[in-house]
């Protein structure tokens, strides 16, 4: 039996470092051999309970022929070496371990698992991850739960099996410690696992950001060239750490050094930034990986986005960074900045860089990074660090979200995203950073345009209203162009988050007071009466006005207004008092200047025009509230059988790749391919979540609110649900709420009540409220449906609610091979 191709996989260890996992082949003989040899005997010992100085041919055949089913192993790879192997065997029906399936796809047979990790990469986190897909691929096989065999004194061993967070059990009998796993995913697993992915992928870009040495390869001797910018600004920044050019002939580049290559450097090289012509770049990712270099910067194009030659190539680049330990930033990038005093790093193409500060800055576009470097400079607003990940062929900003969760430097965190690489991750992870840290992203994309040649397009699909929930759900403050990402992050940098939506106004001028309050009004804020200083009101005045304001109990948040006399511009006295009176205010204070750009005063934001200063303001109370309301849970659910799930669809997505129409027998049909499945095996899918088709047309009847729940796999965010009516004005009007799967119990609750069309639920003129909470429940089970099965590409539920239970009268559900691995409870780096 073949092994499917998503057991193989590139992961980050613990160290921040990576690896590759797949399952052993017949042809490892020779690195089996090779790996054994660089144990220890005390790691062979605690493997096999007995000395073993080598192993013969037998048992090398034996070990790396498996058949995929009953016999697995997986080994983990660095470069050419094998560091690891985890192996699982089937017990046969007789074992005294067999018990009794729960589900006709699951096997009574448990297997014996056992690991074995080179001793120079022990401590890494390699037993535990392999732990992880080794028990999702027995799970795919049927087997349920893991026996393992311990000696006592390998502590590291059973602390691997113990913290997994599977169910264990554990006897001690005949000197041996004997675990049992129970392989089901659980809440604590889950959890386990993302903290581990947390910890991993957030070293691995502390270790991008704070280098110690860097390597500048292709830095030229012409002073405009790529590399030798580079160079230069690494050098004009004051890098804490040796600088190393690299040329091929030259002595010395920018008075610094040269060497012919990467090699030739005789101290360490934590970073490398490549700016070599793009077909010499994977020879150069070759040398340092031989060099033993952390990470890559690629700064040269002729990439993905040069066409499907440029695309094979930077699938190259990927797969050998990856494989010998390395991070890629880029390629077609802008580099990378760190502000921190101790590095002082700024491998950018950029000259100058903005000044400390708590923002952290991901970019997707490297076009747009200088400017956007150059503007943030302009505003005053200091970054902490800034990423330009260019075609982000690895290095994401779900990754840089990971690293500055924890980053006590960053305190708001800035995204412009051209695509989102792994949408459910990225919406998992917002979800949790932004109940402590804004996350304010510009979301470009409702177009095809920019998207890498070769890779699937990632514009947005939903109505704008649509995204708009679905990013306020996840936390993220979405804004509509880098001109308000700036204005917003003003105030969520420097300024407390407003505690409500009532607005004081202070300034000089009616007239515009009066603006203000027609445009906090427009916004859904509450101003207050403006209090009107008039035209010649001094330091002392707003000084005054303002602290009167922020001590007003019946006020959030203050705008303050400044208009320059006719003859004269800004007093940078007024300027000054409104800074010391804001300093250290518990309610946030911004500014307009009329005339003057949008930057800081100290730390009050200022902005042109008064109507910049209300909607940045908005934002920020927005944000505020959706901070303040309760998450809720997502609830356990009873009666979900998982396996068989995973069973009906593997079922559905075999009956659709059956020759049809032409198809050679035997092809796998495209991703885009969506068929829709037959009522039999929807419905049985559907009884897998408790989801129940109404038996007959007199038991679904017509008698309450027909409603429709739909589920779909969305390229930008993932698994989201949808909820409305089911009739013509509803499509016409598009009244439907949207939501990312799984939905907590407030969410789904608010759903319901969330459409226009609501008050014909509760009761409208008299009619009798139909039972929401069936409603809820019903959507509950939907959404972790579609959390769970994203091959599961749409669903459509008509349901009948009533005052007592909805009732689904029909269901309609379309199968696609989403593109990726598949969901399968295990860490894993995004395919390139």
């Amino acid at each position: 039996m073949p092994y499917p191709d998503h057991w193989e996989a590139d992961v980050v260890l613990a160290d921040g470092g990576t690896a590759h996992l797949r399952p052993i082949r017949p042809g490892d003989a020779e690195l089996l051999r090779e790996f054994y040899a660089r144990l220890s005997p005390e790691s062979i010992y605690y493997r096999f309970f007995s000395p073993r100085p080598r192993l013969t041919d037998r048992e090398i055949e034996h070990f790396t022929t498996v058949d995929y089913l009953d016999r697995v192993a997986l080994i983990a790879t660095i470069g050419e070496a094998m560091v690891a192997v985890v192996r699982y065997d089937r017990l046969g029906a007789g074992s005294p371990y067999a018990t009794v399936p729960e589900s006709p796809d699951e096997s009574p047979d448990p297997a014996e698992v056992a690991f074995l990790v080179e001793d120079a990469q022990q401590g890494r986190g390699l037993g535990t991850v392999l732990l992880e897909h080794i028990a999702a691929a027995a799970r795919e096989r049927g087997i349920q739960r893991f026996i393992a065999d311990v000696l006592p004194e390998n502590r590291r061993m059973t602390t691997v099996f113990r913290a997994a967070g599977y169910e264990a059990q554990q006897r001690f009998e005949d000197g041996v410690i004997r675990l049992t796993l129970d392989l089901q995913p659980t809440e604590t697993s889950r959890e386990v696992m993302a903290a581990r992915e947390h910890r991993a992928e957030s070293r691995s870009i502390e270790r991008l950001l704070f280098p110690g040495s860097v390597a500048v390869i292709g830095a030229s001797r012409e002073a405009g060239g790529v590399g030798r910018t580079v160079l230069r600004n690494l050098l004009g920044g004051d890098f804490t750490g040796p600088v190393f050019p690299v040329h091929p002939t030259a002595s010395a580049v920018g008075g610094v050094r040269a060497h012919p290559t990467v090699a030739d450097i005789p101290d360490p090289v934590d970073l490398a930034v490549v700016a070599v012509p793009a077909d010499h770049v994977n020879e150069v990712v070759a040398q340092c990986a031989a060099k033993g270099v952390h990470g890559l910067v690629v700064v040269s194009s002729g990439f993905g986005e040069a066409g499907f030659e440029g695309r094979a190539r930077q699938d190259e680049l990927v797969r050998l960074a990856r494989a010998n330990g390395m991070r890629v930033v880029g390629p077609n990038c802008l580099g990378i900045a760190n502000t921190d005093p101790g590095v002082r790093l700024n491998a950018t193409l950029a000259p100058t860089l903005p000044g400390r500060g708590p923002v952290g800055f991901f970019s997707q576009s490297g076009a747009l990074g200088i400017a956007i470097l150059r503007w943030a400079a302009e505003r005053g607003l200091g970054l902490s660090t800034f990423v330009s990940a260019g075609n982000r062929v690895d290095v994401s900003g779900n990754d840089l979200m990971q690293y500055w969760e924890e980053d006590p430097a960053t305190e708001v965190i800035l995204l412009y995203l051209e695509s989102i690489g792994n949408p459910r991750k990225f919406t998992r992870l917002a979800r949790r950073i932004s109940r402590a840290k804004p996350i304010v992203a510009v979301k470009s994309g409702r177009t095809t345009q920019g998207v890498p040649l070769g890779h699937a397009a990632r514009a947005l699909t939903l109505p704008d209203h649509a995204v708009s929930a679905l990013f306020a759900q996840a936390g993220v403050v979405r804004v509509d162009s880098l001109g308000e990402l700036f204005d917003v992050a003003q105030i969520l940098a420097y300024q407390p988050l407003p505690t409500g939506r009532r607005i004081a106004i202070v300034g000089n001028s009616d007239s515009i007071g009066l603006l203000v309050q027609d445009a906090a009004t427009a916004a859904e804020l509450d101003p207050l009466t403006p209090v009107d200083l008039g035209p010649a009101a001094g330091p002392v005045d707003f000084e005054s006005a303002l602290a009167e304001a922020l001590d007003d109990d019946a006020a959030d948040a203050v705008v303050t207004v400044f208009a320059p006399p006719v003859r004269g511009g800004i007093d940078p006295e007024v300027a000054a008092a409104i800074v010391r009176q804001a300093e250290g205010a518990a309610k946030p204070v911004v500014a307009t200047y009329l005339g003057e750009r949008g930057l800081l005063h100290g730390s009050v934001p200022s902005y042109p025009a008064p109507e910049d200063a209300v909607r940045a303001l908005a934002y920020a109370v927005r944000y505020a509230e959706r901070r303040r309301r309760a998450p809720g849970r997502v609830p356990e659910l009873p009666g979900i059988d998982r396996p068989r799930a995973r069973a009906l669809v593997d079922e559905i997505l075999a009956a659709d790749d059956a020759p049809a129409g032409g198809r050679e027998p035997g092809a796998v049909p495209e991703p885009a391919e969506r068929r829709a499945a037959d009522a039999e095996r929807t419905a049985a899918l559907l009884a897998c979540y408790g989801i129940e088709r109404a038996g007959d047309a007199a038991e679904a009847g017509d008698e309450g609110v027909v409603t429709r729940i739909s589920t779909s796999e969305d390229p930008s965010f993932g698994a989201i649900v949808s909820f409305g009516l089911a009739d013509l004005t509803a499509e016409l009007l598009d009244d439907r709420a949207y939501r990312l799967a799984p939905l907590t119990d407030v969410e789904a609750a608010g759903m319901v009540r969330a459409i226009r069309a609501a008050p014909l639920l509760l009761g409208h003129q008299g009619a009798e409220p139909v039972d929401l909470a069936a409603l809820e429940r019903l959507l509950l089970r939907v959404s972790r449906l579609s959390d769970d099965l994203p091959e599961v590409a749409r669903l459509d539920l008509e349901v009948v609610a009533r005052a007592s239970g909805a009732v689904v009268r029909s269901a309609r559900l379309w199968s696609e091979r989403p593109p990726g691995p598949r969901i399968d409870h295990v860490r894993r780096l995004r395919p390139s």
